[in-house]
């Protein structure tokens, strides 16, 4: 599930897709981090901007993946094959994170990190040529993580009903010498 980083903890954890008894769960952890977020002013996730109907659909396409602990679900995200919303008419064969979360009760262990090494090491067993999220202009701390993951800023978006956002991508060619993701 990727290479171990220096001062990062990586999880063993298998990432298993959500099932439909996982809604609440990925509801109620999106909304603990929505006012989580809120409470620090960072602008990334709108209170209640997703509803358990959209969760519930879009598991049903299979695009949410999770990390089970002793208490359930411990972080999650959504996996998808294309992102016209955020990255246009893009014809290039990419995996697209979204939805990227961790109970902040096990923030710090690797989490997140070994999830975008998971979602990376999937779209290249499917011919992905990158992998590609995205986060809220305005937030530096995530900005910088995905940075330290080895993703690069490629543009940017401005949406009138969401904040502006940065997209960032990272190339899984295995031929580069060194793990992507």
């Amino acid at each position: 599930m990727g290479n171990s980083r220096a001062g990062s903890l990586r999880t063993v954890l298998p990432v298993e897709p959500a099932t439909a008894e996982d809604v609440a769960a990925l509801h109620g952890l999106r909304r603990r981090l929505e006012d989580w977020l809120h409470d620090r002013g960072i602008r990334q996730w709108p209170r209640g901007e997703v509803p358990p109907e959209r969760i519930a659909a879009q598991l049903t396409r299979g695009e949410w993946h999770v990390l089970r602990g002793a208490t359930g679900v411990i972080a999650a995200l959504r996996l998808l094959w294309s992102d016209p919303d955020f990255w246009g008419a893009d014809e290039t064969p990419a995996v697209y994170v979204h939805g990227l979360m961790v109970d902040r009760m096990h923030a710090g262990r690797g989490l997140g990190a070994s999830l975008v090494d998971w979602a990376a090491d999937t779209g290249r067993a499917r011919g992905a040529a990158f992998c590609r999220l995205d986060c809220a202009e305005s937030n530096g701390a995530l900005r910088e993580f995905y940075r330290r993951l080895g993703f690069r800023e490629v543009g940017r978006r401005a949406f009138a009903h969401l904040h502006d956002v940065t997209l960032f991508e990272k190339p899984l060619s295995a031929a580069s010498g060194s793990r992507p993701c």
